[in-house]
């Protein structure tokens, strides 16, 4: 059979891949183009696989709101170099597996790979994830989400270019101050919202270093523990939200800041592209030449 344009150009559009490679699948489909997808398929599973061992630790954050404000998904979804993350095809990926989180009840990833990509399509995350490693040429992964619901306090976030994103729920205030502390996490990375949330055995044994470490400088145990106090109070300010210095205004704290506009931190979320993930040390030189020879 004859594989005419107009049939390169509608499995292009149906799968997202190049011509030439739709023009082979539908050659050997002998222009059938329902089992030229499922052949493509089949193929991106397979070449989804093999680079499935390969380290993806760039990417994009994305953050995705309902219509109403109350409800909030936050997500990561990686590739293997910043230069993939610019591109337009993975940001529309990633946009689509936020919006698809939103509107999902899933719990875990593996759930989320298999749901439908968009309302009403057949495709799932999964599928097309598959694709886009297959069109691209480098691993993919939906690596983590969160969802967020308020019902009497207000979500903010804030996303600082694509690679760290930020959403905070809050009790009063305004939009302005509820971006102004997502902004405030996003650079400070706070370990939770105060001290109340700080484990007591961790706290105990910061303590006792801050302790032995005093000790050590011979000083009697009555100003031993006074350093010790001072110590803890200042570890306590560079971990907890609250007790840290607010960016924008280094003459008062976030906790004060909160305390004169009558509002009330409930929780935050950070994510930072990569975080976590051991990346490749990897020889461009040597990558080059192992394709130049087969």
């Amino acid at each position: 059979m004859a594989i005419t344009a107009s049939m390169v150009k509608e499995l292009r559009e149906r799968t997202g891949s190049g011509m030439m490679e739709c023009k082979k699948a539908l050659v050997e489909a002998d222009g059938n183009i329902d089992v030229a997808i499922e052949q493509m398929r089949k193929s991106g599973q397979a070449k989804a696989a093999k680079k499935a061992g390969r380290t993806a630790a760039d990417g994009i954050i994305a953050i995705t709101f309902s219509d109403d404000g109350k409800k909030a998904v936050m997500v990561e979804v990686n590739c293997e170099t910043d230069f993939v993350a610019k591109d337009d095809t993975f940001i529309s990926f990633t946009d689509a597996v936020a919006e698809c989180a939103l509107n999902s009840t899933v719990s875990a990833v593996e759930e989320l790979l298999e749901e439908p990509l968009h309302s009403g399509e057949e495709t799932t995350v999964n599928t097309a994830r598959e694709a886009l490693i297959v069109k691209i040429g480098e691993n993919m992964n939906v690596r983590r989400f969160q969802r967020f619901e308020t019902e009497n306090g207000q979500l903010g976030s804030y996303r600082h270019g694509v690679r760290i994103g930020v959403v905070v729920e809050i009790e009063g205030g305004d939009a302005g101050l509820h971006k102004d502390i997502a902004m405030h996490v996003a650079a400070t990375n706070p370990t939770c919202v105060s001290e109340e949330q700080i484990p007591a055995d961790l706290l105990e044994k910061e303590r006792d270093i801050y302790t032995a470490q005093a000790l050590e400088s011979g000083k009697p145990e009555n100003i031993v523990e006074k350093i010790v106090d001072g110590r803890v109070r200042k570890y306590l300010s560079e971990i907890t939200l609250v007790g840290q210095v607010f960016v924008k205004d280094p003459n008062v704290t976030v906790g004060k800041l909160f305390s004169d506009a009558g509002a009330k931190v409930i929780g935050f979320t950070r994510y930072e592209v990569g975080e976590g993930i051991e990346k490749e040390q990897e020889n461009f030189a040597e990558e080059v030449m192992s394709q130049i020879k087969g």
